[in-house]
């Protein structure tokens, strides 16, 4: 008895498919469903049996020795392939995926990565942009191209339209352009019904209808016709294409072969002349004896729906999914529209913008109006954006972002269940968010942690550990980056990518906490520079990581040890002074760090003054910022005899005539903001570096660095305010104009306020209180009413006469 065969060309992802599809089974109810997906991920779908297992969620398929070589195979509830997997796991029917084995899919990636890394390293100089990248660097930069979800294996072939971030032809009468230079063959068909793109014609035709009435043979009959013409094409590799085609062929031969009476190949639309025409068994056999194959594994894992839109680089992404989930469960029935508007109604209201009943009726009759003018039987997206912009917005764009972020995109994300396999250090995550319950969420939310509160500082320590990984599932916010206090902000958005970064890391450990150990030693020995290392430290004390602390201080101290540079070792103080500072706030033990920042600080303040002469002035800008930050640094290690060291070079550098004019400025500054110079020895130094025999351009680098962007010296100190407006004043006309732009740019620097009371000094005189301009309009009885209310504020017991 021979088998029957039946071909479904579907759109990936298409509701309307979807639902035709199903139809479309429940009539031929096959025994055996072959579906374009990778061959031998077959035990995946077993798992569809398991309720957790919920949409949307993609098959993860990655190389077993390079995991950075990923394929998914994304899946909503709408789209046809999970709807045929669901059917036969239902009914007990086989399922087969007949499309490449992954280990092709990802040797052709590696394949083009190096590729990829070849062209760029054959560039010529002077045609690109940016800086040079190493070879890792451009191979990275091929696997993140290559790994996206963008892969070719999920592109909708021929029955996907170009994505929304493919440019548009400006032209209404040729058809669209995708991004590999090709036609989008249905925008033929599209110009041909008078619709303006494939796009739109596919959703009319297709997904809003899902009646499943000839559906199919009309679907296969277009792309027949399309194909018929060498011109058009889908945009993928011709010969990966070829290859695929011949596999699916060979695995229909396969299924008939084994004496299946009813056959039901659901495969992208473009594909289906090709399957069920006449190549011959010999010719495609011969054609797959070279595909090359990697070793891969499989796996569930979380999908988004942001993930699955056009809009994220997705080859066979959708403009709209929640638009398209919406047509899955609605697009059937008469409420379709009242259910679309019920729900704009819910996110505009929740958002505090008004949405009464009157505009919800008035916006569903104007989409029924709208539809009925264009023929159509039902209001599309199109017209009921329309009516939701006129009617709802009000004309105004901003709340119809809101609305196709929350609705159109939508903000879904998948689960999977425990049983499906995975790497260890992925289980060990999950476990840790089920303990501190943590949820996987795509939508980026907030989470505020109290570190005396056990639970969260145990977030905050893993949250650190996964950026250690290079996973940033949370980034710490604005009000977070101050440590000083038991309060940190992060920002949670779990990425479906992370999944991929979890596999890559587990080579480091089969825990979160070993796996951030390992990477953080293997970062601190590939390290350059020593306040690479000191962040490093930071960073590990902040996870909670001590032999990772260890391990980085060793290797801190032994550069350390070698490096003669005194800016690379103030460099690293930053960095140490937090961690001694701040660490008993995460009830870590920060002591070991201590003798580091000591022996380092000691060590630059010997060549302190040689190492900051002769600079050029990019150079001693960079200087003065390292200098600034380590004197916070040293005011953070709260040390007395640290304290006086600091001071000390800082003396040796402000009177050291050879060192750069710009750093002597700032090291007075410093020491007289600490009282280190009293009011006597600045004015001495003042007198010396602005004295008529000073070089100006000298003398107007030192003032820039003693003035250090700060204005309270010269509103607060008349001998200060003297000693400048002085030099100023006795400057010749040449001598002026080479010192003005460095003077400007120096005030420039100072806040509007600090700006706008230097021009009221300018007007008083000199030796003059600031308050003997104002006190003529000082109203002391005016100022008396509002002392009751004061001292009832702060709690403050009357004394005497208030009136």
């Amino acid at each position: 008895m021979s088998a029957t065969l039946s071909y479904f060309g579907i759109r990936h992802h298409g509701p309307g498919c979807a639902r035709s599809l199903r139809k479309a089974l429940d009539a031929l109810r096959p025994d055996c469903v072959l579906i374009e997906g990778p061959a031998g991920a077959e035990a995946m779908v077993e798992h569809l049996r398991d309720a957790q297992l919920q949409p949307p969620v993609a098959l993860l398929s990655y190389g077993v020795d390079d995991p950075q070589l990923a394929v998914f195979h994304p899946y909503a509830e709408f789209s046809p392939e999970w709807q045929a997997m669901r059917w036969a796991v239902e009914q007990g029917a086989t399922v087969r995926f007949i499309d490449v084995p992954a280990g092709a899919s990802l040797a052709w990636q590696r394949a083009r990565r190096e590729r990829f890394a070849g062209e760029a390293q054959a560039q010529p100089a002077g045609e690109g942009e940016g800086e040079e990248q190493s070879p890792q660097e451009l191979a990275d930069d091929a696997a993140r191209i290559e790994a996206a979800p963008a892969a070719s294996e999920t592109r909708a072939e021929g029955a996907a339209p170009a994505s929304a971030s493919e440019p548009q032809a400006e032209d209404a009468a040729e058809p669209t352009a995708d991004g590999h230079g090709q036609r989008d063959p249905l925008d033929w068909l599209a110009h041909a019904a008078g619709y303006a793109d494939g796009e739109s014609w596919w959703n009319h035709m297709v997904e809003e209808r899902g009646d499943g009435e000839g559906l199919f043979e009309a679907i296969a009959a277009a792309m027949a016709e399309l194909r018929g013409h060498a011109e058009l094409g889908n945009g993928l590799d011709p010969r990966e294409e070829a290859l695929r085609e011949a596999h699916m062929r060979s695995g229909i031969r396969e299924a008939v072969k084994q004496g299946f009476e009813r056959i039901a190949v659901v495969c992208g639309a473009w594909h289906v002349p090709a399957l069920a025409g006449k190549a011959t068994a010999a010719a495609d056999k011969a054609l797959l004896k070279d595909l090359p194959k990697l070793k891969a594994a499989a796996t569930w894992v979380p999908w988004t729906y942001r993930h699955l839109s056009s809009a994220s680089g997705y080859g066979a992404g959708i403009d709209s999914p929640g638009w398209y989930e919406h047509l899955w469960r609605h697009g059937g029935s008469q409420g379709r529209t009242v259910g679309w508007f019920a729900r704009v109604a819910r996110v505009l209201r929740e958002h505090a913008l008004d949405c009464s009943s009157a505009h919800l009726i008035e916006a569903a009759r104007l989409a029924d109006t709208l539809a009925a003018l264009r023929q159509r039987p039902a209001p599309s997206l199109g017209e009921l954006n329309e009516a939701t912009l006129s009617i709802l917005c009000n004309g105004d764009d901003a709340p119809m972002r809101l609305i196709e972020q929350a609705l159109m995109i939508g903000e879904r994300i998948g689960s999977v269940p425990e049983a499906v396999p995975t790497v260890p250090l992925q289980r060990d995550l999950e476990a840790q968010r089920k303990r501190l319950r943590l949820k996987a969420e795509a939508l980026s939310k907030p989470l505020e942690l109290d570190l005396r509160n056990d639970t969260d500082l145990q977030r905050s320590e893993l949250l650190h550990r996964l950026l250690l990984l290079d996973i940033g599932w949370g980034r710490l916010g604005g009000a977070g980056r101050s440590r000083g206090s038991f309060r940190e902000v992060w920002e949670l958005a779990w990425q479906p990518g992370f999944e991929i970064e979890l596999i890559v890391a587990s080579r480091y450990g089969q825990t979160v906490a070993q796996a951030a150990t390992a990477r953080a030693i293997e970062s601190a020995r590939q390290a350059e520079r020593l306040p690479d290392l000191s962040r490093l430290i930071d960073r590990v004390l902040l996870a909670n990581l001590p032999d990772a602390v260890q391990a980085v201080a060793a290797e801190l101290q032994a550069r350390a040890a070698v490096d003669a540079d005194p800016l690379s070792l103030l460099a690293a103080l930053p960095a140490l002074a937090n961690v001694q500072r701040y660490g008993n706030v995460r009830n870590t033990d920060a002591a070991q760090v201590r003798h580091l920042f000591d022996g380092m600080l000691a060590r630059a303040c010997i060549g302190l003054t040689i190492a900051l002469g002769g600079l050029d002035e990019e150079a001693a800008g960079d200087a003065r910022e390292t200098l600034l930050a380590a004197d916070r640094a040293v005011a953070l290690r709260e040390d007395e005899a640290q304290t006086a060291t600091w001071r000390g070079a800082l003396r040796q550098l402000a009177l050291a005539l050879s060192a750069t004019p710009l750093l002597r400025g700032v090291a007075t500054r410093l020491l007289f903001d600490a009282g280190a110079f009293d009011g006597e020895a600045v004015g001495r130094e003042l007198g010396l570096n602005l004295s008529l025999g000073a070089e100006p351009l000298d003398a107007a680098h030192w003032l820039d660095g003693f003035l250090n962007r700060n204005a309270a010296v010269l509103l607060h100190d008349d001998a200060v305010w003297g000693l400048i407006d002085g030099w100023v004043s006795n400057l010749g006309h040449e001598h002026f104009l080479r010192v003005v732009p460095l003077l400007r740019r120096s005030f420039a620097e100072f806040e509007a306020a600090d700006r706008r009371d230097l021009g009221q000094r300018v007007k008083r005189p000199l030796g003059a209180a600031p308050a003997a301009a104002a006190r003529s309009s000082w109203d002391a009885a005016r100022a008396a009413r509002a002392l009751p209310l004061l001292r009832e504020l702060f709690g403050l017991e009357p004394v005497g006469d208030a009136r």
